[in-house]
């Protein structure tokens, strides 16, 4: 019971949220309960392929009625109703196919069932349009191979990562020496690309090169736990994205949505999109990770009087300021996340030039808000940012960014395309998007 009573509360949480914006729809509302929903039952990188399951649904829950864009997998002739009542059907459908806990399922029933009576959506035949569009997403989840393989554990020469003493969480944390986490996301299929390595990133600079000492040089400076150069502006960007990235990101999409779309199919075909890129991005990067196998900073630092580059001076008691997540450096997966999702607006509204919020619930960071005039300004930010938590190269996030512009780039030129062009080439960026501003 208090178990049930717990995942209740984090749930309904979602709900009070999302019922005190006027102008949210549907859609964002039912992001915002799926991003608890599976930051509860799935939290880590994987999680984000849940995500994209369920906006994928709502996609086409969305399109079974009106018929504007391609779906992504189910098409249903003939349907009729309500799309709010398609799009909450869709996705209470299939998060509760993902998650089949009796706890869970009855806390995601109550809110559910709260929102169809108070949207008087009870009975709508829209309910029967996302809940078929729901059993044919299901089968499509993403799933770790079984049996798992073998810990991944990397390497002991230089610029080969291996387990570190800390990891993901606040810090300060515990040693770990953590095995990298689910490396099997390496191989995993993905949602729009041909291949887990269709956008594998060109290999990291060697570490004798002097690309290589200056990210060290900078890194270490910038990075470190305490001294160094990062001013105090620098260290709360750091902080600021330090939290789960793909939900911090989905709060700016539903702020941004609720702002500048005012349909609902154009807003599920968003959502589809970002989450679609977002995940794909997430493969790729996992897939560059395993293949590279490229150590990080705080292994680096402590081990550079042994890399063989008389340019970098090592330091065996070296910190990152935040903790080192378990997986390899490059490339960077808040990176590929970030140029993802900030490429997929650029496309869809056709311009880097918008006014918009992205907000932190780090409790390490002082603003809890920042303001943005472009999409690749956020961008840019988030590079830096991973240089001054210490726990990424450089290199590893300008690499990143650009594998994860190269995934939503794809993912918008052969995906969820109109059905009616009128005059719009979907095959290419919109023309208000050629900006000098989109090349980062």
């Amino acid at each position: 019971m208090k178990r049930l009573n717990r995942v209740a509360r984090t749930v309904v949480c979602a709900l009070t949220i999302w019922t005190g914006s006027v102008s949210a729809d549907a859609v964002t509302e039912w992001n915002d309960i799926t991003m608890a929903a599976v930051t509860a039952s799935r939290p880590g990188p994987a999680g984000m392929l849940d995500v994209a399951l369920v906006q994928v649904a709502v996609h086409d829950a969305v399109q079974a009625i009106e018929r504007r864009y391609e779906p992504y997998h189910v098409e249903i002739k003939g349907a009729k109703g309500s799309r709010s009542a398609a799009v909450a059907a869709a996705a209470h459908d299939v998060l509760a196919g993902m998650y089949p806990d009796p706890g869970k399922i009855a806390a995601l029933d109550a809110v559910y069932f709260n929102y169809l009576a108070e949207k008087g959506l009870s009975g709508d035949p829209g309910l029967q349009v996302g809940q078929k569009v729901a059993a044919g997403i299901l089968p499509l989840r993403r799933l770790p191979p079984n049996p798992l393989p073998p810990p991944f554990m990397g390497g002991q020469g230089p610029g080969v990562w291996r387990p570190t003493e800390s990891f993901i969480g606040t810090p300060p944390a515990p040693a770990s020496n953590s095995p990298m986490l689910t490396p099997w996301l390496a191989d995993i299929d993905p949602f729009t690309l041909t291949g887990p390595m269709r956008f594998r990133a060109e290999p990291p600079p060697a570490v004798t090169s002097e690309r290589y000492a200056k990210d060290y040089a900078e890194v270490k400076a910038l990075g470190a736990s305490a001294g160094g150069s990062r001013t105090p502006e620098q260290m709360d960007i750091a902080y600021f994205y330090s939290e789960n990235f793909f939900t911090q990101w989905n709060r700016a999409l539903r702020a941004i949505a609720e702002k500048n779309v005012y349909k609902v199919g154009d807003t599920a075909r968003l959502f589809a999109l970002a989450n679609l890129a977002t995940a794909d991005a997430l493969i790729s990067s996992w897939d560059s990770k395993r293949h590279y196998v490229f150590w990080r900073p705080i292994t680096a630092i402590r081990e550079g009087d042994n890399d063989g580059n008389s340019a970098t001076i090592g330091d065996a008691t070296w910190q990152p300021l935040i903790n080192t997540p378990n997986y390899p450096d490059y490339t960077s997966g808040a990176n590929n996340l970030a140029g993802a999702m900030t490429r997929t607006l650029q496309l869809f509204f056709g311009t880097d030039k918008m006014s918009f919020e992205v907000t932190s619930l780090a409790p390490l960071a002082i603003k809890k808000t920042r303001a943005y005039r472009r999409f690749s300004e956020a961008a840019r930010d988030v590079v830096d940012a991973r240089v001054y938590a210490g726990i990424h190269f450089r290199f590893a996030d300008t690499a990143a960014r650009a594998q994860g512009t190269r995934v939503a780039e794809w993912a918008f030129k052969h995906y969820l395309l109109p059905l009616e062009h009128r005059g719009f080439d979907p095959h290419r960026p919109h023309e208000a998007a050629v900006d000098d501003a989109l090349i980062f």
